[in-house]
């Protein structure tokens, strides 16, 4: 199996995941850096001061990209490193780390893609506006946006604007398991909309500002499968999708809400409150590609409308399943009824393992959008174990490697992938399970309790990923 030439093979990372130093050389707190502090809402109560420490060897970690030969790093800028308040005075000490990176990727061939936002909005704005619930937020992003074009515009080609921006919207605002903390639909679909004109405003202003450039969101994107062939069924997967992956994907794309979701928010009252003016924006906001990060789909059935039973228990460890027909009356509860894929295996954490959804999933997203597409995320989390030095991670291979032959034959059926970005380079601080769910090709010798020696170790999917680098997909495993 052979990729495009110049296919951008990567690897990817988060700044509160990976960066530490939460607080050196003028960096203001993110929402992040608040929430974890708070007893009982990470494992472990860990948080990302230290993380897996990338701000002090990130000359460390570039120079084993270069060896495995990596042709492209997404990394996310940490928002309040670059203005501590979240608006006002640029940090030049956060943006001279920034600008270290990437020269430091550009000079061993490795292409930066960078994300603006990945999650960690700075508490100053959460503080002062309420965050995504205001839209005076809008404004302090576009500040923030202008000082990341200005200084990276000419070095950077590729730009993410919000990662998984269901997840956090969802995580954030509605199960209060991600800050801030907070378990309202309406207000979770208001702020949605915000982060929705925001990424609009985003997206024009990049245009304006780095014509040569591309830009587009990340989103998880999972494809839902009716239980059965039973009409009821089928119904209930089409409203599922449209309620999971297009209230998303058709405001990117297309500048507008799917008409049967809103319909269905507006009789709950839960819709959000959308002017002329925003109609306008979310129009002329259009991406230059749309970033995946794929690990799973869903199955359901028809709503049970005779008794409340829950067939598929609902786990806040599990983002890319808002199962919300554990609550009274959602919307989920009125569309379908979330229940177990008896064809899949799971994952150490209970995630389905479904490599042909993969698949499924791209043909999809490019035949309804026709827009170029990156994986900005895929990967295995797992309970990776130092034996003797070494990490024997082949089932970290074997799931890589169906997952890549898929989008190998995506990319066969005729969908433009132009990238894949492994999650994750390194292990990471996985955002509410510590550091012992261990997804990265070089394994960081630290835990929940102790940073330990934060010495970096090459996996043995380290040396797997880096032949498949070397011949473009050439030595993957068809079956």
């Amino acid at each position: 199996m052979k990729f495009p030439e110049h296919f951008l093979w990567g690897a990817a990372s988060a700044a509160y995941q990976v960066e530490g130093a939460y607080k050196n050389d003028g960096k203001g707190p993110s929402i992040w850096d608040e929430f974890s502090k708070i007893p009982g809402k990470t494992k472990h109560n860990t948080n990302g001061q230290i993380a897996v420490d990338f701000y002090h060897h990130y000359k460390e970690d570039i120079a084993l990209m270069a060896e495995m030969g990596l042709k492209a790093y997404r990394f996310s800028v940490s928002w309040s490193r670059i203005l501590p308040d979240g608006e006002g005075k640029v940090n030049q000490e956060g943006l001279a780390f920034y600008e270290k990176v990437i020269d430091e990727l550009q000079k061993n061939q490795i292409e930066p893609i960078l994300t603006l936002y990945h999650w960690d909005l700075p508490e100053a704005l959460q503080i002062k506006y309420g965050g995504w619930e205001s839209r005076h937020t809008i404004d302090a992003f576009l500040k923030y946006c202008r000082v990341l074009f200005d200084n990276f515009g000419n070095k950077v080609r590729y730009w993410i604007t919000f990662n998984e921006q269901n997840v956090f919207t969802s995580l954030g605002y509605r199960w209060a398991s991600h800050p801030p903390n907070v378990s309202n639909p309406k207000r979770m679909f208001q702020a949605n909309h915000i982060v929705n004109l925001a990424n609009a405003r985003a997206i024009q202003l990049f245009h304006q500002m780095v014509p040569q450039g591309k830009i587009g969101p990340s989103f998880g994107y999972g494809e839902v499968y009716p239980l059965t062939s039973s009409p009821a069924d089928v119904l209930a997967a089409v409203d599922a999708n449209q309620f999971n992956n297009d209230w998303w994907l058709d405001v990117y794309c297309r500048g507008e809400y799917p008409e049967k979701i809103m319909c269905l928010l507006k009789q709950m009252h839960i819709a959000p409150d959308v002017t002329i003016e925003d109609k306008k924006t979310l129009q002329a906001g259009k991406p230059d590609f749309l970033g995946i990060n794929y690990y799973h789909g869903g199955t359901v059935k028809a709503p049970d409308t005779e008794k409340s039973t829950i067939e598929k228990n609902f786990d806040k460890i599990d983002p890319y399943l808002m199962a919300g027909d554990v609550q009274e009356d959602t919307p989920e509860s009125r569309l379908f009824q979330s229940v177990e894929n008896p064809y899949l295996d799971k994952t150490d954490w209970g995630w389905e393992i479904d490599p042909i959804g993969f698949r499924i999933a791209l043909r999809q997203v490019y035949e309804k959008y026709r827009l170029p597409l990156i994986i900005t995320e895929n990967g295995l989390g797992a309970f990776d174990k130092l034996k003797d030095g070494q990490v024997d991670d082949q089932y970290r291979i074997d799931y890589l490697n169906e997952h890549l032959v898929q989008v190998g034959k995506a990319i066969s059926d005729g969908v433009p992938v132009f990238g894949f970005c492994a999650w994750s380079f390194t292990d990471l601080l996985s955002w509410l399970n510590g550091y012992d769910k261990r997804y990265g090709f070089v394994y960081i010798d630290r835990n929940d309790y102790s940073p330990k020696s934060l010495l970096r170790i090459k996996k043995k999917s380290f040396n797997w990923y880096q032949g498949i680098i070397e011949t473009n997909g050439g030595k993957l495993e068809v079956k």
